[in-house]
């Protein structure tokens, strides 16, 4: 990690930049995938698991078979850790649910709003270096709840044409039956356009690399609608001198070993902190199986020192992180100073891999600065959200005459007609 000390405003901006595929190659490169899916369908994607998956499967389709049996080759630890896990997720997006609630604007005007669940979601599960089978806890847990006619998932195969039975597990459990071996922009592309095998989706959720986050940003030209830019993940911690620089380091690492292309920032008021903190990480990063990911992703991230805590709550507003760490404390007396996050996690002990597995909060969130204008998913982003109003008599009555008004300022005399023509029938 590169060490700034105190850096001025002004450069706060470039600070907060992340890295990037060469924006007019990706972009090329990802057009090109989707238009071959949209014209090829299923050849297309056969073709590309032979590409980039290194594997030639004879079918695109999971079997329900395969999907049930998956449980025996998952250890009764691990399906208890899952289930503790969705029984927590399943409580805090339940609390989510919102009443309808009737409002008499005017007296004889009801108003009200009902949600509906999307009927068509499909929910893109990584499974390359990492198969993220909590992340169809995160996706699948809301979509059931909104009441999501039908849920598929798309995952990559490993190279020998299998999924993870982590994933499989899991996808079973909260009842998702539909289950394709594809994965990467031609993912998206396949639930974009539809294909002979895989339906087309009315929205698409989750995670991926540069490839699928860019492959979602085109997906929403083609009128499919994305929960969010989800893209490599990121962490910034806030450590000051009540953090615990082992725990620090973990939680840098924790973001770091999910791929070359994640980044990771520390920011603390203490130089202490940062040279303990990067003691600790040379010593932890030695033990990791992915190392060599961690070590590159370290490579692109960046410690900070400010010499006050407001700046350090300044600057990671302006960086927006996905994942904000306040390891002090203090944590709570910043809660109301944090404007741009995508979930925060106070306190020395509130570790980030809690609210990526089990604590019961949502690990899709924005990246790459999207924290300034997007919100994690949650139940509202599986549902739409339909208005319904009826007036009596008595109410077109009493709005009767400002709605004409209006309209004929508009200079827009149907509209005014649509209220006279009412008005005089009840004289």
């Amino acid at each position: 990690m590169k060490t700034y000390n105190n850096p001025d405003r002004n450069q706060w901006n470039t600070l907060s930049e992340r890295t990037q595929i060469e924006k007019n190659t990706l972009n090329d490169t990802v057009t090109s995938i989707l238009k071959d899916v949209k014209k090829n369908k299923d050849e297309a994607l056969y073709k590309y698991a032979k590409l980039f998956d290194k594997v030639e499967i004879s079918s695109l389709t999971l079997s329900k078979e395969v999907l049930e049996n998956a449980d025996k080759e998952v250890s009764e630890e691990l399906k208890a850790a899952i289930i503790l896990a969705k029984n927590n997720i399943e409580k805090f997006h339940r609390s989510q649910k919102e009443e309808t609630k009737v409002i008499e604007t005017t007296k004889g005007v009801a108003c009200w709003r009902k949600s509906v669940g999307i009927e068509k979601v499909g929910l893109y599960i990584p499974g390359g270096t990492a198969p993220l089978f909590s992340t169809i806890l995160m996706l699948g847990i809301p979509a059931k709840i909104a009441g999501c006619k039908e849920i598929i998932l798309c995952t990559p195969p490993n190279k020998e044409g299998k999924i993870n039975p982590a994933i499989l597990f899991t996808a079973n459990l909260v009842g998702i039956t539909k289950v394709f071996k594809v994965g990467g922009a031609q993912a998206i592309g396949a639930m974009t356009y539809g294909t002979e095998t895989i339906p087309q989706v009315y929205k698409i959720f989750g995670p991926g690399n540069q490839f699928v986050t860019k492959a979602k940003e085109l997906a929403q030209q083609q009128g499919v609608a994305i929960d969010m830019p989800a893209g490599p993940s990121e962490v910034l911690v806030i450590a000051d001198e009540t953090s615990k620089p082992s725990f620090v380091a973990a939680d840098l690492l924790s973001q770091a070993e999910h791929g070359a292309d994640s980044q990771v920032i520390l920011v603390s008021n203490t130089k202490t902190v940062l040279d303990e903190v990067a003691i600790e990480l040379k010593k932890q990063l030695a033990e990791l199986p992915r190392r060599e990911l961690a070590a590159r992703a370290l490579e692109n991230s960046r410690a900070i020192y400010f010499s006050t805590l407001n700046d350090c709550i300044d600057f990671s507003n302006e960086y927006a992180p996905e994942h904000l760490i306040i390891a002090s404390e203090k944590s709570e007396e910043f809660i109301d100073r944090i404007t741009n996050a995508g979930s925060v996690f106070l306190g020395n002990y509130s570790c980030e891999s809690a609210g990526d597995y089990a604590s019961g909060t949502n690990h899709t969130l924005p990246t790459y600065g999207y924290a300034k204008n997007y919100s994690g998913v949650s139940l509202d982003s599986f549902v739409k959200k339909i208005t319904f109003q009826k007036l009596s008599k008595e109410g077109i009555q009493n709005i009767g005459n400002a709605i004409e008004l209006m309209a004929e300022a508009e200079g827009l005399q149907a509209h005014k007609n649509a209220v006279t023509l009412r008005l005089e029938s009840l004289n």
